[in-house]
């Protein structure tokens, strides 16, 4: 039978030691104290953190209206869509990043907030090294937007190519040349190239050069050839024609033939073709020679060669013409029209709007 004090001490040794118990005391009213200084802090930056929200949220939905009230004064400056796309997304922008600002530093994060300002400058820098050929051509968008060296439907004619300007983006001007070929030329190769504008004056000169012998009046078939021009209802008489000496060639005395139309009424190249055949058929009719250059000719034929060979060999004769081609052949009228009508049917190459 154990005695008792053999019992006291086992009941000593199940009880905790009074140093553990102030541990377990002090842990406890340490992770209250914690919990407590996090709920008061809590309870003190929770209003400004609701406010950083609500500024937040108020910056983003009124930065689209703000934007557009703002750039009012712009439409007195310009009418470019372009110009005014750029200008209110970036006040919208601006404004969304200053809410961003706002929540950070009622948030208790300035230095966090100060950084996110300062760098998207700097993201803006490096992105544009990176981007350069993109931001060039959207600069150069920009400068054609305000300038508008030419409109939608110009004839125009930039880096050597030729045609109908269709459309023009943030990247690229798009022109559907005389074949239906859509042409996409980048912006800033457009704005730094020289431009030339083919509908900006709708009078268009055209020339014909034609030679005739040195056995003629010179003066006589320059008259002739200015009243076949001024007969002609698609070349205009202000300004007038006129028949200038070229050169004297080997054979022949060469003169020009300039004449106006209006390109948006005419084909210069269609009327200059009439002309030609107009002019070659009344020289004929008056005996106004038109030799060609000296040459030597020699012929090579069989004598053993009958006649009725060398008829079967004549070529066969020309039909009379239709009503349709001699419409054709008489056709003047301006090819811009039609290429205009193609462009509106053909696919859309780019997507985008156009900015002018």
């Amino acid at each position: 039978m154990p005695s008792s004090h053999s019992n006291n001490i086992a009941l000593d040794n199940t009880l905790p030691s009074p140093q553990s118990f102030q541990a377990d005391v002090f842990t406890w009213q340490f992770f209250h104290e914690q919990i407590v200084q996090l709920l008061h802090a809590t309870a003190q930056i929770l209003p400004t953190l609701l406010l950083g929200i609500i500024l937040l949220a108020l910056s983003y939905l009124i930065a689209g209206p703000l934007s557009r009230l703002l750039i009012k004064p712009i439409d007195y400056m310009t009418d470019s869509k372009l110009v005014h796309l750029v200008v209110r997304r970036s006040i919208s922008t601006l404004i969304v990043l200053f809410g961003v600002y706002l929540f950070l530093r009622l948030a208790g994060l300035t230095e966090f907030a100060v950084a996110v300002m300062s760098g998207t400058g700097l993201i803006g820098l490096i992105l544009g090294f990176a981007f350069r050929d993109i931001a060039e051509n959207f600069i150069a968008s920009l400068l054609l937007s305000i300038q508008r060296p030419f409109k939608i439907d110009d004839v125009i004619e930039v880096d050597n190519r030729l045609g109908i300007v269709k459309k023009v983006t943030a990247r690229a001007t798009t022109l559907v040349d005389y074949d239906g070929n859509h042409i996409q030329i980048p912006n800033a190769t457009v704005y730094k190239n020289t431009i030339k504008n083919l509908t900006a004056n709708p009078k268009m000169r055209a020339k014909v050069e034609i030679g005739i012998g040195y056995d003629n009046d010179i003066r006589s078939a320059q008259t002739l050839a200015l009243d076949i021009a001024n007969q002609q209802n698609a070349v205009l008489s202000d300004p007038p024609a006129q028949v200038l000496i070229k050169n004297l060639g080997s054979s022949t005395i060469n003169f020009i033939l300039y004449f106006w139309v209006n390109s948006e009424q005419h084909s210069p190249l269609k009327v200059a073709s009439q002309l030609m055949r107009e002019l070659v058929n009344e020289f004929t009719k008056q005996n106004i020679s038109m030799p060609d250059d000296a040459r030597e000719r020699i012929i090579l034929s069989d004598p053993s060669e009958n006649v009725s060979s060398l008829e079967e060999k004549q070529p066969p004769q020309i039909k009379n013409e239709t009503v349709e081609q001699t419409i054709t052949l008489d056709d003047v009228s301006s090819d811009t029209n039609e290429i205009r009508e193609q462009a509106e049917q053909s696919r859309d190459p780019e997507q985008g709007k156009n900015i002018i």
